[in-house]
């Protein structure tokens, strides 16, 4: 067997050679550090996936020219803070992701499993975990990246362009947090605990196999490269690689599912099937494009960034006597 088939270093570092006390907080702040640099990002894609046809922007450079024409940076960070929780969430997902391959891994039947089926399993597992604790905070930030409000002068200003889907009345002197609480308050008011779960079935069945298939396919596309490049490449590098390759491939097959999820939380259509019908009859075969190029963009960026902090800290966190195993 060829060294390259067989290279001198430890390809995948495991939770059990890791320091916890290094990396939950180094990996709560590679999160949140990479969230507040693409979260712009997300404001875009969704209000692209909400908006009926192109009645307000014409792709992702003209919403980007318009939000921050009229809602400044302000409104292209709209419900950061509520979305900014999802580092809590993060923790969780990292924990059952690596907790998961690692009792695949202990298991005398399912250790035999290909290392892009345990991937595949423990990130399908991570985001069900993940996404169940974030819901009721994506729900509430969807709704604030919608809103054309800003604040100039002291003095609340409403974009006429902007959407309202639960026709929230704006009263002069109302600050972020007022507007925040108002959308709770109608929110439970119409739908009770329900409302802040709505779209939570389309919710999984957009991110749960969005997450297991580009935990497989990052794995995938990193055995790929590792056979295909010569030796003396960054580890690393080819990580980043193919989390990007990843990234794109999984947003190009999970598209609609994310944009009928965003739908049913923030339109509050009845269902998944509803959703689908609405899309189609406004959309037709758009459908399968519509934000996409805003997701494309933030996904690929997003999963670059992530995978570089992700396993710069494995390799941080790393117990002593593995280190001399690590390629950089």
């Amino acid at each position: 067997m060829s060294s390259v088939e067989s290279p001198p270093f430890i390809r995948t570092i495991e939770w059990d050679m890791m320091d916890k006390t290094k990396f939950f907080p180094l990996s709560m702040l590679s999160s949140f550090s990479v969230r507040c640099c693409l979260y712009p990002l997300t404001v875009i894609k969704t209000r692209l996936q909400l908006q009926k046809r192109n009645h307000m922007y014409n792709g992702m450079l003209d919403a980007y020219r318009k939000m921050y024409r009229s809602e400044g940076m302000a409104g292209l960070y709209r419900g950061f803070w509520i979305s900014s929780i999802q580092i809590v969430s993060g923790v969780f997902y990292a924990t059952t992701y690596e907790g998961v391959r690692h009792l695949l891994g202990q298991n005398e039947v399912t250790s035999k499993l290909d290392t892009r089926f345990k991937a595949l399993i423990g990130g399908g597992a991570a985001s069900l975990v993940g996404h169940s604790i974030v819901i009721p905070f994506d729900v509430l930030s969807q709704h604030l990246m919608v809103l054309g409000v800003n604040i100039k002068h002291g003095r609340l200003v409403v974009d006429k362009m902007s959407m309202n889907p639960l026709g929230l009345t704006f009263q002069p002197g109302m600050s972020r947090a007022q507007i925040s609480s108002e959308i709770v308050r109608l929110i439970y008011q119409r739908d009770g605990i329900r409302g802040f779960y709505r779209g939570y079935i389309a919710s999984l069945c957009a991110y749960v196999p969005n997450s297991a298939l580009w935990w497989g396919l990052y794995t995938t596309y990193q055995e790929e490269l590792i056979r295909a490049l010569p030796m003396w490449v960054s580890h690393l590098f080819i990580q980043a690689v193919a989390g990007t390759l990843g990234g794109f491939t999984t947003t190009i097959i999970t598209n609609p599912l994310d944009i009928v999820r965003a739908r049913l939380q923030v339109q509050r259509l009845d269902s998944m099937c509803n959703a689908l019908k609405v899309l189609w009859a406004e959309e037709r075969l758009k459908m399968f494009t519509k934000g996409l190029s805003a997701r494309l963009v933030q996904s690929a960026c997003f999963s670059c960034s992530i995978i570089l902090g992700y396993e710069t800290i494995k390799r941080f966190s790393v117990n002593e006597e593995y280190k001399s195993y690590i390629r950089w």
